[in-house]
């Protein structure tokens, strides 16, 4: 019975792995598919898209599935018509969270995120109620390995970057919002792998959430199942034996 344990449980992992996989790729083929639209196909003249273009071939997407893309953002093949949105909301212990997505139907994509936040004791908000607590800047994520920590902080202070940190296996550069596409291509020209780059939001406070952590990340991970979402921020503060226990608790299920 162990062995068919095992082989449960691996095909479990393997499983959620694959969908993962799956619900990153249709994200990533949104945000191509839209860059394409708005800055047209051509990756040189068009940073968004070169951007979106690097980050899937980073997360291993087939060339074909990002030619495809492409093609449907410029109208060289049928596709989907995807339009930006925001949606800005609390969840429990008034964490502020701000959503953005790529849907073709706004209708159906605001009652979905309507019916995660209600399911977890969140609940949506105006605009403008909570984006005003987070700070638009970018991000470019480098896998440590065996770089000089010195020499990729000089670098990325000489490409125009504002700020420099570690995390665990990644060294983290912070950008001015407008200036990542540049700091980016800087980094790139200097040899140096980027594993992902992207504009985010940072919160400017945090909510301690230690006593809400089961029940507002759950929502968190619910939101992030979504497939018209691209992104969810929050401002929560969750402690790390905390954190610990609830991924634990996940990777058990």
């Amino acid at each position: 019975m162990s062995g068919h344990s095992k082989w449960s449980s691996i095909k479990h992992k393997k499983g959620a792995a694959d969908a993962k996989r799956g619900k990153l790729f249709t994200k990533l083929v949104k945000e191509i598919s839209v860059a394409a639209r708005e800055g047209g196909g051509d990756e040189e003249n068009n940073p968004r898209l070169r951007l979106a273009v690097s980050n899937a071939r980073n997360a291993n997407m087939p060339n074909s599935n990002i030619e495809k893309a492409i093609k449907k953002g410029t109208g060289d093949l049928e596709g989907v018509n995807y339009e930006s949105y925001n949606y800005e909301g609390y969840g429990v212990g008034g964490v502020a969270i701000f959503l953005e997505a790529l849907t073709d139907n706004n209708n159906r994509t605001v009652s979905e995120i309507r019916h995660i936040f209600s399911s977890h004791e969140g609940h949506l908000a105006e605009s403008g109620s909570v984006a005003w607590m987070f700070e638009k800047k970018g991000i470019i994520m480098i896998k440590k390995d065996d770089l000089d920590e010195d020499e990729l902080m000089m670098t990325a202070l000489d490409a125009g970057a504002e700020d420099f940190d570690t995390e665990d296996e990644h060294y983290i550069i912070y950008t001015e919002y407008s200036q990542l596409h540049n700091v980016h291509e800087n980094i790139k020209d200097n040899g140096y792998d980027i594993e992902k780059a992207e504009l985010t939001r940072i919160p400017k406070n945090t909510v301690n959430a230690d006593d809400h952590a089961g029940n507002l990340l759950r929502l968190i991970e619910e939101l992030e199942d979504n497939d018209d979402i691209q992104k969810v921020y929050a401002n929560y503060n969750i402690s790390d034996s905390i954190m610990k226990e609830f991924t634990e608790d996940s990777d058990n299920n």
